[in-house]
């Protein structure tokens, strides 16, 4: 079985962060990263052509959520960067999530997000009106990522044992929000460490700044590697 390899998020500002970043890294060791919004929108497609040319792999982190139209183009634009996984809003609907599973086509995975790990049940109740408990919210969300044909959900590591009994075992959960045990919390509500993660069931880990702000970036990832990987 491949060893499984948490998710590095690249939340750097600029394309030369990114390049110091990862020539620390050994030449061989092949990466999972996270794109998200403020460096692809900073640099553009050509970070991520630059991140797979290494041989990395690509979670672009980008939410889609507009009307089915744009979204099934705008997918089809990222089909041909050769991302491995990216995601929409699940708060999009079901058509439009079609719509994007359609544009990106079955190269890659496509996952929705539910609830935001930084929002908290009475967040939700008051700005989005949503007037269920979060665990509800998140459950009818992934089930309607499914419905629409998606792999899985981006959710909290608390959910993923209901998100799943409510799927399938095979509807993929990448969980942000995870922390080494001691870590900073950060502006994240919902935390878990990588070992509770995996006891959990997540099929995906996301980490960020333990990792890119560590002394010893490349030792702090193989000691959560290792860690994810029990």
């Amino acid at each position: 079985m491949r060893e499984a390899r948490p998710i590095i998020a690249l939340d750097f500002p600029n394309f030369e962060a990114v390049k110091e970043f990862l020539a620390l890294f050994p030449r061989e060791e092949k990466l999972y990263v996270k794109i998200g919004m403020e460096l692809y929108y900073a640099v553009g497609p050509e970070i991520v052509r630059y991140v797979k040319s290494l041989g990395h792999s690509v979670f672009l982190d980008l939410k889609l959520h507009d009307i089915p139209n744009t979204v099934q183009s705008a997918m089809a634009a990222l089909a041909n960067l050769g991302v491995d996984m990216t995601n929409v809003h699940a708060a999009g609907g079901v058509e439009m999530m079609k719509a994007a599973r359609k544009g990106l086509g079955e190269g890659a995975k496509l996952i929705a997000v539910t609830q935001l790990t930084s929002t908290s049940e009475e967040q939700m109740q008051s700005d989005q009106n949503i007037q269920t408990s979060l665990a509800e919210s998140v459950l009818n969300y992934a089930r309607k990522s499914a419905e629409a044909g998606l792999d899985g959900v981006v959710c909290s590591a608390h959910e993923v044992e209901a998100i799943k009994s409510a799927t399938s075992s095979g509807f993929v959960c990448l969980t942000p929000g995870i922390r080494p045990a001691g870590s900073a919390v950060g502006d994240q509500k919902r935390v878990m460490t990588p070992s509770q993660a995996r006891k959990i069931g997540s099929d995906y880990i996301v980490v960020g700044r333990p990792i890119t702000q560590a002394e010893n970036p490349v030792t702090a990832y193989q000691a959560i590697k290792e860690e994810w990987n029990g």
